[in-house]
């Protein structure tokens, strides 16, 4: 086999179908978690030679006065509506924010939200750093996060989407318990790590708000229609075969625009209604799937599956 098509190992196949059941608290079947990337953007990054940070040459003042709509207004309007139906945000942090604007990761902490690291800027990638570079990071992160809010960051969204081939190696082994950077399932399962557990925790590309507005062009209501359905079909599958995660990534100049909010909060408020959702934060159901024995389980299960013994 041509080595650069071999599986790299970094989780196990395991079809949807026969697996054991996850239970969240409360015989809920799908839980639901918001993650707001809460974002710092410079205006002229220093150059990355594997990826441009900007189109145009730099400074490039049209989407950087864009991306900062959200720690102006964007947040603001996004956090007020979610507070409103019960939603606690999950950030993906980019953690220089805490330099840039405080008064942001202090108004998301105040609310009770949770932070986990989105690097330290979006503008800087981890393409091609080496191994001392990397670790600096993730140091940073877990510092610079502690010392403005008080928190312990457990969970890891590489800046950009960018990554080395170490990077899920080295979160497990400064303690992080879940990575958002897989997209390969609807529920939580073992990541392959040297040291230390690390879960996959669903975050999603096909809802986040980036894809639905740039890539796939949806109108705000088309937006909001597509995350119910989401929900719906993530709410039943869960009642059949064990709990699902929903995950709703969002970016505030986005779904904080005026035009866009109220279709938004139609979704929250559907939501909220239905008893099926456990509303909840991601470190809330990673501490649950590992706390409650579904990690050893999924392990297992997976186990089982390899070896050839899966029904």
């Amino acid at each position: 086999m041509d080595e650069g098509a071999k599986d790299p190992g970094l989780y196990d196949f395991r079809p949807y179908r026969d697996r054991p059941r996850l239970e969240w608290p409360d015989g809920k079947s799908v839980a639901v978690w918001v993650s707001p990337n809460l974002e710092f953007y410079e205006i002229d990054p220093p150059a990355n030679p594997f990826r441009k940070s900007w189109t145009k040459p730099h400074p490039d003042i049209v989407p950087y006065g864009h991306r900062d709509y959200a720690n102006r207004i964007g947040h603001w309007r996004m956090a007020e509506v979610m507070e409103k139906h019960g939603f606690k945000g999950s950030v993906s942090l980019s953690v220089a924010l805490c330099q840039h604007h405080p008064d942001v990761v202090a108004n998301a902490n105040e609310l009770g939200w949770e932070f986990f690291s989105h690097g330290i800027y979006n503008t800087r990638y981890s393409y091609g750093m080496d191994e001392a570079q990397e670790r600096a990071i993730i140091e940073d992160s877990i510092n610079t996060v502690r010392d403005a809010t008080g928190q312990t960051i457990k969970g890891w969204l590489a800046p950009a989407l960018t990554h080395t081939p170490r990077t899920l190696d080295l979160i497990a082994e400064y303690g992080m318990t879940y990575t958002c950077d897989l997209y390969h399932d609807d529920q939580p399962a073992p990541v392959h790590v040297k040291t230390g557990k690390l879960i996959s925790m669903p975050y999603s590309i096909e809802v986040n708000d980036h894809y639905g507005f740039f890539v796939y062009n949806m109108s705000p209501r088309e937006y909001a229609d597509t995350l119910i359905r989401q929900y719906e079909r993530l709410a039943a599958e869960g009642e059949r075969s064990g709990g699902t995660v929903m995950c709703i990534p969002l970016h505030s100049y986005l779904i904080g625009q005026p035009h866009r909010i109220g279709p938004f909060e139609e979704v929250l408020r559907h939501i909220a209604a239905d008893d099926r959702a456990w509303i909840t934060r991601s470190g809330d159901i990673a501490d649950h799937f590992l706390s409650s024995g579904q990690y050893e389980t999924t392990a297992a299960d997976c186990a089982r599956y390899k070896q050839g013994d899966a029904a």
